[in-house]
């Protein structure tokens, strides 16, 4: 080859004869094979030199130029098949079946049309009726009755309640009373625990619906702490008695970290932990279910904590503004509807208050469980910062309730759930039953501040159930996670103008 280029080049170099007709003549080759004749270029075999005719002029043999086709790479040949050939076997991006999950380009179209959509009825709210925010007129509820303050007055008698249960655990712990008597006491209190605030909220007349709600809520919260803080002591007692020696909290509970403020923590043993200090503790810390040892955090991130608490004065105020601004104003307007039963009018109610309900709600989310109980969380050092978990993937009803609140969650898993199928309880039948005492204490905390009983709250529960098994039955995948996002929009409208519907009617068209 590298001769062949340098013949090449050397005839390149040949100065071109001009006037002149050149001829070869090609005389037959000493192995008598044959030869052609083409454009005066010989071509032989194997490479051969076949030697010009002498006739030549200035007898000079010609060499004459050899044409090959060029060597092509691997890289050169694939670039040529690509130049041939476009098309492979592959699917649309938008099929199930490509693998195909970037699609964030798309949510980012969601939520500049869902801000866009929200901006043009927020506008459209302000031009109709004004600005409607007023905070003075939000701090009058709760302040209506300057002189009693029935609200604040029944959260501070709640001591009482965790004086008794504190009480009754010291004396079971040494033995003073038996344990069926601990029990019977337990019920008397825990049972006082509900019946006395909604007693108080049914009959003060100046307690107001925003008051009732904020005792009722802490009382509430307070039961469960309770019945948490008797279930454990209990069993803690139990293994005592059955492994007759001392249990210290590393066996009974698998915690890290204990007291508050202090460099290095010492477990504690049962019954040592029945003190004032450790039942406060648990009662202000941001879960439900009592342990001897909670998990802790090693100090407090001052920044951490000023950054949840500007979350939740700020949230707070949006929250507030939303619903005197959005809420209010809608709710009044669809009184009439439901009053001449008008059923399309009912519906575009519904719908129009569903995205400020749902917004608010989302907020409401955020502010409770991410904001506060963080701020509360860092500021007691309280470990276990797990609040919630993505509820939003929901793509069954049943994982969404098991996700989005996990403070009750485990509580009704820990004392209720599992207690029940211990028993041997078909598991539909306990989860029925844990459904039963969710809605009783959500028609427990609607019911009672408004004073009035129409049970939606109570049925808007339950018909979780037969929507859990539809969802999770038929629907997979982004279609059961719709139907969930569904059930979360429409559903707490629904409830909301059927609430203030009914308690329109009976306190102001009775009056009038």
């Amino acid at each position: 080859m590298y001769q062949i280029s340098e013949m090449v080049d050397r005839n390149d170099r040949v100065p071109m004869m001009t006037g002149r007709t050149r001829r070869s003549t090609i005389g037959p080759t000493p192995a008598g094979g044959n030869s052609k004749q083409a454009n005066g270029s010989k071509q032989s075999s194997a490479g051969e030199k076949t030697p010009s005719h002498p006739s030549h002029s200035n007898g000079k043999v010609k060499k004459e130029k050899q044409v090959h086709e060029p060597v092509r790479t691997p890289q050169e040949r694939s670039t040529i098949c690509e130049r041939l050939s476009c098309h492979v076997l592959q699917e649309s991006l938008l099929s199930s079946a490509s693998g195909y999950s970037n699609y964030r380009g798309i949510l980012n179209w969601c939520v500049v049309m869902l801000v866009l959509s929200n901006a043009r009825l927020f506008l459209e709210n302000l031009l109709k009726y004004g600005i409607l925010v007023d905070p003075i007129q939000v701090v009058s509820l709760f302040l209506k009755d300057p002189y009693s303050w029935p609200a604040p007055c029944l959260v501070i008698v709640s001591n009482v309640f965790i004086m008794a249960a504190l009480y009754t655990e010291r004396k079971l712990s040494v033995g003073t009373i038996s344990e069926m008597t601990g029990t019977f006491l337990y019920l008397v209190n825990l049972t006082t625990l509900l019946c006395f605030p909604s007693a108080t909220v049914l009959t003060l007349t100046s307690m107001t619906p925003a008051g009732g709600v904020f005792a009722l809520g802490v009382y509430t919260i307070l039961f469960m702490k309770l019945y948490s803080y008797k279930d454990v002591n209990m069993w803690c007692r139990e293994i005592r008695h059955t492994k007759a020696r001392t249990l210290t909290r590393s066996h009974s509970c698998p915690s890290v970290a204990q007291s508050n403020g202090s460099a290095v923590h010492s477990h504690v043993s049962y019954p040592g932990n029945l003190t004032h200090r450790d039942i406060y503790y648990f009662v202000f810390a941001p879960t439900l279910c009592y342990e001897l040892n909670f998990p802790r955090s090693p100090r407090i991130r001052k920044s951490f904590l000023l950054r949840r608490l500007f979350e939740m004065l700020f949230f707070i105020q949006l929250l507030i503004g939303l619903v005197q601004q959005w809420i209010v104003p809608t709710i009044q307007n669809s009184m009439k509807p439901f009053q001449d039963m008008d059923f399309s009018r009912m519906m575009e109610r519904m719908l129009k208050l569903a995205v400020p309900n749902h917004l608010i709600w989302l907020i409401f989310f955020y502010w409770f469980f991410h904001s506060s109980m963080n701020f509360v969380a860092e500021l007691m050092q309280f470990g276990d910062r797990e609040f919630y978990r993505d509820w939003w993937n929901s793509e069954t009803v049943t994982y969404f309730w098991s996700n989005w609140n996990i403070p009750v969650h485990k509580w009704c898993l820990r004392h209720f759930y599992k207690p029940i199928m211990r028993r041997g309880v078909n598991k539909w039948v306990a989860q029925t039953a844990v459904f039963l005492v969710s809605a009783f204490f959500h028609e427990y905390l609607v019911s009672v501040p408004l004073k009035m009983f129409r049970l939606w709250a109570f049925m808007g529960m339950m018909s979780q159930i037969p929507l859990a098994w539809f969802v999770g039955r038929f629907l997979r995948g982004n279609h059961g996670n719709a139907a969930v996002w569904i059930s979360l929009i429409i559903g707490q409208p629904v409830a909301v103008l059927m609430y203030v519907h009914d308690y329109y009617v009976i306190h102001y068209m009775s009056q009038s």
